[in-house]
């Protein structure tokens, strides 16, 4: 973890400033994973993509590869498909169910289409992840609020400005820059590195 970590305050000097919380984020994750749970991911436009992104380096090989053991392989009886599968740790982006989204939009609040898809999902030891630029985006919030409800942890990734999200999450990794676009440049290699601790931490091969 600390190589991982070194590698990215090496490249972004500026993320030291997070440290504390990207690893804080990093223990809740394990925490997660350790005890069954998932993590839920939201967001809006370009933090959607980062949502999607996100999830992508959870369920397949990120930097390693994942084989299954050879005990997981003899459940299958194709091998084609058992040397082809890879484990992944679960997680879901709550931006990549359009039917879902849209309907939900429509014949009801689409302001609580996260809150909706949160408070569903969630189950003991799950965690959300929040991305929002502005720390305040309306329905990722609101997501966070049923997060709270439904008695699972949050962290979020935002901007440096205090925030609604700030001010809801159990931890919120304020990245240091409050232009729109900046924020976003900063917020890949927070959660590439957090994908690669917890790829490390999983999968030894």
């Amino acid at each position: 973890m600390s190589e991982i970590l070194n590698e990215l305050f090496k490249r972004y000097p500026c993320l030291d400033a997070c440290r504390e919380d990207i690893v804080k984020a990093y223990a809740l994750f394990v925490g997660c994973y350790d005890n069954g749970g998932k993590i839920l991911c939201c967001g809006n436009g370009g933090s959607a993509a980062d949502c999607d992104h996100f999830v992508g380096e959870l369920m397949k090989g990120f930097l390693k590869k994942r084989p299954l053991s050879d005990a997981e392989k003899a459940a299958f009886d194709d091998d084609f498909i058992a040397d082809s599968l890879q484990k992944g740790l679960p997680a879901i982006s709550l931006c990549a169910h359009p039917a879902l989204m849209t309907a939900f939009e429509n014949d009801a609040v689409p302001t609580l289409v996260f809150a909706q898809q949160v408070y569903a999902y969630a189950k003991e030891c799950d965690v959300l992840l929040c991305f929002s630029t502005s720390g305040n985006s309306e329905n990722v919030v609101y997501a966070a609020k049923a997060a709270k409800a439904a008695k699972i942890k949050v962290v979020s990734i935002t901007g440096a400005k205090e925030s609604k999200l700030s001010e809801l999450s159990d931890i919120c990794i304020r990245l240091p820059e409050t232009e729109t676009f900046k924020i976003q440049e900063l917020t890949l290699p927070v959660y590439h590195c957090l994908a690669a601790m917890l790829e490390e931490k999983y999968f030894q091969m």
